[in-house]
């Protein structure tokens, strides 16, 4: 293509050409072209309808998004509704069974039909709930339903706890009833105790008196060490009960071989009966000066109360054990194998220990080493120190017991069994006679030491003797 030139251009062309620029330079600038124009202002009007139907879709959106936050916000209420219920029915059970339960003791036929009914009546409501659960079966939400719900179970809640405290008063009260009667048991043991305490120690400790001269002996020395002896025969015959019982031996037989025909007031009361026989057989002969050993003698009577003394102060402090090993000949030693073959029957032996061997031993001249000899030579040394004390004094004590049948006397008896007592204080005119004699009773000039004797639980002829070993 030709250039053209300036200078060739005439005026008129000249604005021509400048129409034209500025029609073109329009154009560039819209972006519009001959053809094409309208067709971009439809599409600029359709751009402008998608954008209002998008708006409206956007609407219609957020009003489906809040229908359906609005059902599920129901169906969640219409939920803790369903659970509201779920724990009133639940308590109510509890409150039932629990009135069941308290209607059973004391028994109660109408409270426990009614309670009966009212748990049956929970667990058919349980399973409607359940049911509406599964079924997606939900009653419409309201704020009174949830309050009736909570006020059901809070009712429900209050009323296991006035059951259980009801329950509680009742067993505090059967644990009053067990505290008093324990309390009852306790005076009873108390009593017992102090009975033997009054048997064991009326006076004072029960040891052997110290510092003791002859020249200041009087009936309370005597007395503190009758008790000491005592003491150490219950405890040998105790011993002698558990070995008996080890044996399997019949205790009612035996007891009844000692003393006869005996109505004893308690079934443990026939300890009695062999501490009788203990007593029996260990104070037999005490009466004389060398009880019944053969050989022996005094060579000047004048000096019987300081031979006696001497002995006694002698033994006193010495172990029964270690004395007859370091003077096995000693008078002492033939007082204690005498007793001992008089007291323990070979039969009674043979059944404790399976055989004769503490007998041969004993018979030998030699002494066994095991604790029921050294319980034995305790006990024996004890009646021993007794018996010389007794002949220390001018004149010497002596020694008593009662016959059966005997009325009771407090000055001269002293009653082993509280039961026998409590009897006669409820019926004076009808006193229980004595059955037997325990433990012989002493006399120091004017001074009585009370004999120890069970009464009878039966009458029986009444004798009004005393018998004496004298």
């Amino acid at each position: 293509m030709d250039s053209v030139k300036l200078s060739s251009m005439t005026p008129k062309k000249s604005r021509l050409a400048r129409t034209v620029a500025k029609v073109l330079h329009l154009r560039a600038a819209t972006g519009i072209a001959p053809v094409d124009g309208v067709q971009k202002v439809k599409s600029q009007e359709k751009v402008e309808d998608d954008s209002k139907i998008g708006n409206k879709s956007t609407v219609s959106l957020r009003q489906s998004f809040k229908i359906s936050n609005d059902e599920e916000r129901q169906k969640s209420l219409a939920m803790q509704a369903l659970l509201a219920k779920l724990f009133a029915s639940v308590s109510s059970v509890k409150a039932a069974y629990a009135q069941l339960q308290c209607a059973q003791s004391p028994y109660d036929v109408d409270g426990i039909q009614a309670a009966d009914q009212l748990v049956v009546s929970e667990l058919k409501n349980l399973s409607e709930l359940k049911q509406c659960y599964i079924k997606k079966q939900f009653d419409s939400f309201s704020e009174t339903t949830m309050l009736l719900a909570e006020v059901q179970e809070q009712k429900c809640i209050s009323k296991t706890y006035g059951i259980t405290g009801k329950k509680l008063e009742s067993q505090l009260r059967l644990k009053d009833s067990e505290i008093i009667y324990l309390k009852e048991k306790l005076e009873e043991s108390n009593r017992q105790n102090r009975l033997l305490e009054k048997r064991l120690n009326q006076s004072g400790q029960l040891s052997m008196p110290d510092n003791l001269h002859r020249s200041g002996l009087n009936p309370s020395h005597f007395l503190a060490v009758v008790r000491f002896t005592v003491k150490s025969i219950r405890s040998f015959v105790k011993l002698m009960i558990d070995q008996m019982k080890a044996a399997d031996w019949n205790l009612d037989a035996a007891a009844n071989s000692i003393v006869p025909e005996v109505v004893y007031w308690r079934a443990d009361d026939k300890c009695f009966a062999f501490e009788c026989f203990v007593c029996r057989e260990m104070f037999d002969a005490f009466h004389l000066p060398f009880f019944s050993l053969p050989n022996e003698s005094l060579t000047e009577k004048k000096n019987q109360q300081h031979h006696f003394f001497r002995r006694f102060t002698e033994l006193k402090s010495a172990k029964a054990k270690e004395y007859l090993a370091e003077y096995p000949k000693s008078t002492f030693a033939k007082f204690c194998r005498t007793k001992y073959l008089q007291l323990v029957h070979p039969q009674m032996e043979t059944s404790f220990f399976g055989n004769l061997s503490q007998r041969t031993l004993v018979s030998s001249g030699e002494f066994p080493d095991t604790s029921f000899f050294a319980s034995f030579a305790e006990m024996v040394k004890r009646v021993w120190l007794l018996h010389c004390l007794a002949f220390s004094f001018k004149p010497e004590a002596s020694i008593f017991q009662v016959r059966r049948g005997c009325r009771f006397s407090e000055v001269y008896m002293e009653c082993v069994s509280e039961e026998a007592l409590l009897s006669s204080e409820n019926v004076p005119e009808a006193d229980p006679p004595v059955a037997f004699t325990v433990v012989p009773g002493f006399r120091i000039g004017k001074t009585v030491i009370q004999c120890q004797v069970y009464l009878s639980h039966t009458q029986i002829k009444v004798n009004d003797d005393l018998q004496s070993h004298r």
